[in-house]
């Protein structure tokens, strides 16, 4: 679904929309999961955590509303399923979208500040609202990193490369990168900046 999106334009709003700016190679992080229906962030969570990178976990997300699970909780049960004990992780489990993951999650993210650590968001590489949103409603957070994964739609991965060739990909992107524009426009979202590896 590439109609009206010359490759110019395709550069640019998937350089805007793409987040990934991850922490110092062997800086301990708090990690904040970004609600979904997808493991990835959980495993993502686990491996570093086994490699004393991840002390702290934060996880949420409420109900799917496409398959009914509780985000957070599922998380939750992937962790300590593989290994991490129950004291490193945090859930905020009633959110219904990025606004209040990071709303309901705030004492969690609070708590990580005042433990000196810095917070890095895992989501997909296109969440782009997500960094806003922490801005926005942590405005203490500082700087801050992101890890990010690519989700499949239709039993594709939505890339870089691709995403305007997958069923769906096109319309998600492309809606980010227009919402968060206005919405930083309007005043409604603080701007931030990619500076030296880090947003701001």
């Amino acid at each position: 679904m590439t109609d009206g999106l010359t490759p110019d334009r395709m550069r640019t709003i998937t350089a805007f929309v793409d987040i990934e700016a991850p922490p110092p190679e062997g800086e301990p992080t708090a990690l904040v999961l970004f609600g979904t229906n997808r493991i990835r962030p959980a495993e993502i969570a686990a491996e570093l955590h086994h490699r004393g990178l991840a002390p702290l976990i934060i996880c949420t997300g409420g109900i799917n509303r496409h398959n009914g699970i509780n985000e957070a909780r599922t998380f939750h049960r992937f962790l300590l399923d593989h290994g991490v004990p129950d004291g490193a992780i945090r859930c905020e489990d009633r959110s219904a979208n990025t606004w209040q993951n990071v709303l309901y999650a705030e004492p969690f993210l609070r708590e990580a500040l005042d433990a000196g650590l810095v917070i890095t968001a895992v989501c997909k590489w296109y969440h782009r609202r997500a960094v806003h949103i922490l801005k926005t409603l942590v405005p203490a957070i500082g700087a801050f990193h992101v890890i990010t994964w690519e989700p499949m739609l239709a039993g594709r991965a939505v890339t870089r490369a691709d995403w305007p060739l997958v069923p769906g990909g096109s319309r998600r992107v492309v809606r980010e990168w227009e919402e968060v524009s206005r919405r930083v426009a309007e005043g409604s979202l603080a701007e931030v900046r990619l500076v030296q590896g880090a947003w701001h």
